[in-house]
């Protein structure tokens, strides 16, 4: 399995994207009001010794778009190609497919013109990723996400075997770019659950 995700990582490296370690804990007003009111409700909040209000990280775009509009748009050689592997985390009930701390691997494509083909690029890498494991997965494009700072249809990634979880990846356009997350634990579920079926 790992040796897939290095494969994944090192692939991405060769095609110019630059890995990002982000921190997992994080001001908490960075997701409110855009990841959807379900996940607001799942967000691990608390005040920090300043009396900031914080969270552990319930995802990453919102992350990589706040560090973007503060100084590295105009830092970064656009567009700025990036990718991660986080940890994240939201207050769920724990079953199969849907934890409380659970790993994303993604990527983003910042600061692109648009119609300059960076959907198309950011969905043929998600194929090409997906393409690394053996899973049968449909793709489908034009979804509605319920994220707020989606500017159009997303795209998600789903694993019929996984039954009510199984989504294993998204991803859409947002004001600053586009890019994609996989569940990593999701997907690893899947391997297992489609190669004890066969």
């Amino acid at each position: 399995m790992w040796r897939s995700w290095i494969s994944c990582g090192g692939w991405f490296t060769e095609a110019g994207f630059e890995e990002v370690i982000l921190p997992a804990i994080w001001e908490a007003g960075t997701f409110l009001g855009k990841i959807g009111e379900a996940k607001e409700e799942q967000m691990w909040t608390f005040d920090d010794r300043g009396g900031r209000r914080v969270c552990l990280v319930p995802e990453v775009t919102g992350q990589i778009q706040e560090l973007w509009n503060a100084g590295w748009s105009r830092a970064m050689r656009k567009p700025a190609r990036l990718f991660y592997v986080a940890r994240c985390y939201r207050y769920d009930r724990p079953q199969a497919g849907r934890y409380r701390e659970f790993t994303q691997f993604g990527v983003e494509i910042l600061g692109g013109r648009p119609g300059g083909g960076d959907r198309e690029e950011a969905i043929s890498m998600l194929r090409r990723c997906l393409d690394d494991f053996p899973v049968a997965y449909q793709l489908l494009d034009g979804i509605e996400r319920g994220i707020g700072y989606y500017t159009e249809g997303g795209f998600e990634a789903e694993i019929a075997s996984l039954g009510a979880q199984k989504q294993v990846a998204g991803g859409g356009r947002y004001k600053e770019g586009i890019g994609w997350a996989i569940g990593v634990d999701r997907l690893m579920l899947a391997m297992e659950t489609e190669a004890s079926s066969s």
